[in-house]
């Protein structure tokens, strides 16, 4: 008769350990695969911004490219205006009033007999705590002293 009891003790034990492996396994199951989404959304969200970074890169390098043209196309339309309407009052022609400052970006901001340095003057921000906008007043201050 103990046998019998022990064998009903292992058939109502080996049905609850399946039960719990069972239900162990359907959040083990569930787990794995909001895992495997987490890895395919964290993926996606990868590649969207790679795909963002690219667009931005590429929209700068188009506005930059209209702003050359349209910066080349304005001179053009500066300079000949004043050369094939010579006796245009200047209030009349619409480019006068902007040739003066064309001419004036074009001139090198440095003479060009100096020679190149070879070094950056003052602090570049790269070693000390400032940033790089506060550099210049400390570059100033100690050519002062």
């Amino acid at each position: 008769m103990a046998w019998i009891y022990a064998l009903i003790i292992f058939v109502a034990g080996a049905i609850v350990g399946a039960f719990a492996a069972r239900l162990g396994n359907k959040s083990l199951k569930q787990q794995k695969e909001l895992k495997k989404d987490l890895d395919k959304s964290k993926y996606e969200l990868e590649q969207y911004r790679q795909e963002l970074v690219d667009h931005f890169a590429r929209s700068a390098e188009l506005l930059d490219n209209v702003a050359k043209d349209y910066s080349k196309l304005y001179e053009h339309m500066a300079k000949t205006s004043t050369e094939l309407m010579p006796n245009l009052p200047e209030q009349d022609n619409p480019f006068a009033r902007r040739i003066s400052t064309l001419e004036a970006v074009k001139q090198p901001a440095e003479p060009l007999h100096d020679q190149p340095r070879d070094y950056a003057s003052g602090a570049t921000g790269l070693f000390n705590d400032k940033p790089v906008e506060e550099a210049p007043e400390k570059v100033e201050e100690s050519k002062a002293s």
